[in-house]
C-alpha cells in the first residue's frame, strides 16, 4: 500500500533519513520508534510532501514524490503532529469540518463531520471553542480533523505525549477502533514501547535516520541492537 525505497533526506551535511526502505500493508498498524533525533518526524514530513528527498515513495502503486501536501491528503494519506495543530478560535465542529473541506474527495459533507464527532466522542462539545479545551480533547480534535479527510492511511506522531495513564488507554482504544471499525491503516510514531507492542503488527526502529531493526514488535524490542540504541538511553 505504502512503499518507501531507499529514501534519503539531507539537510546540508546532516543526513536525517538514510536510505530507508519499508512497506506498510493495507489494514496494518505499523509502528516506528527510535531515540530523539532519529529522523522519525522528518520521515513523516517526507511522506506528507513537505520536503523533497532522494529515493521513491509510492502509495497504492502511484509515485507521490513532488506532490504537494494537499494532493497527498486527497490521495488518502493524513497525519497528526506531536503538538496539536488546531484552530483555537474555532469550534470543535468547525475545526473538524476544516479537515473535511481540505481533504475529502467528495467535497464537504456535514453528515460525515457529525459521524466523526460521534466517533471521537466530541459530539457533546461540538460548539465549544477549541482553545478552551484540555490537551486530550485537542488531540481528539486533531485526530478527528485527520479522519474527516477520509484517509486510507493515518500517520500519528507521538499521540501519547503528555498524556496520563488513563488518557493513554483512551487513545489506544481510539486508535484500535479507527483501524478496526473504519478500516484505516495506521502508522504510529511513539516512545512508549508498551503501547507499540500492544498496538502494532510490525515495528521499525531507526537511529540517526538508519534502520536498526524491523519486524514483529516483541522480537524487535528484545533485539540487543534495539536495547542499546533505544531502550538503553533512558527515554
Amino acid at each position: 500500500m505504502l512503499k518507501l525505497t531507499n529514501v534519503t533526506k539531507k539537510f546540508g551535511e546532516l543526513t536525517a533519513v538514510n536510505s530507508l526502505s519499508f512497506t506498510v500493508s493495507k489494514g496494518q498498524v505499523f509502528g516506528i520508534a527510535g531515540p530523539n533525533g532519529a529522523g522519525k518526524s522528518t520521515l513523516y514530513n517526507l511522506i506528507s510532501g513537505l520536503y523533497p528527498f532522494e529515493g521513491a515513495i509510492s502509495f497504492n502503486g502511484k509515485e507521490i514524490a513532488g506532490l504537494s501536501p494537499h494532493q497527498i491528503a486527497k490521495l488518502g494519506i493524513s497525519r497528526t503532529f506531536q503538538i496539536p495543530q488546531i484552530f483555537p478560535s474555532l469550534s470543535v465542529e468547525k475545526s473538524i469540518g476544516v479537515g473535511n473541506h481540505f481533504g475529502s474527495r467528495e467535497g464537504f459533507e456535514q453528515d460525515y463531520v457529525d459521524k466523526v464527532l460521534e466517533f471521537v466522542n466530541l459530539h457533546d462539545k461540538r460548539h465549544a471553542m477549541v482553545g478552551q479545551l484540555n490537551l486530550l480533547d485537542k488531540k481528539m480534535i486533531m485526530i478527528g480533523a485527520a479522519l474527516a479527510t477520509k484517509p486510507e492511511v493515518l500517520m500519528l506522531d507521538e499521540p501519547m505525549a503528555g498524556s496520563n495513564a488513563k488518557e493513554i488507554i483512551q487513545l489506544m482504544e481510539l486508535i484500535q477502533r479507527i483501524n478496526r471499525d473504519l478500516g484505516v491503516t495506521i502508522i504510529i510514531i511513539e516512545h512508549f514501547m508498551k503501547v507499540l507492542t500492544e498496538l502494532t503488527e510490525k515495528l521499525l526502529i531507526i537511529e540517526t535516520g538508519t534502520e536498526i531493526c524491523c519486524g514483529d514488535p516483541v522480537e524487535v524490542t528484545g533485539d540487543p541492537r534495539v536495547i542499546e540504541c533505544y531502550l538503553g538511553d533512558g527515554t
